[in-house]
């Protein structure tokens, strides 16, 4: 059992002592997360829940009407 006291109290002294006390800045990433401006943004209020549902509405429409077009386009035609 004192082996593996020992080794619970001496393993992060250890880590501690051999990479520093600042491992935050030490094996940071700059700039990994990206800007707060250049995210999605999740819309709170009723009003701008349901403009987004629109705007996806005619989204989903705008490609339905070029997919079927393309669908046309590439159908035989006969005579």
């Amino acid at each position: 059992m004192g082996e593996q006291f020992g080794m619970y109290i001496m393993f992060p002294i250890a880590i501690m002592y051999y990479f520093g006390t600042n491992l935050d800045r030490r094996f940071s990433v700059p700039e990994f997360w990206p800007a707060p401006g250049t995210t999605n943004k999740i819309p709170f209020d009723r009003t701008e829940i349901n403009s987004e549902l629109e705007r996806l509405k005619q989204r989903r429409l705008e490609r339905k009407v070029r997919r079927l077009a393309e669908r046309e386009e590439d159908r035989p035609r006969d005579g």
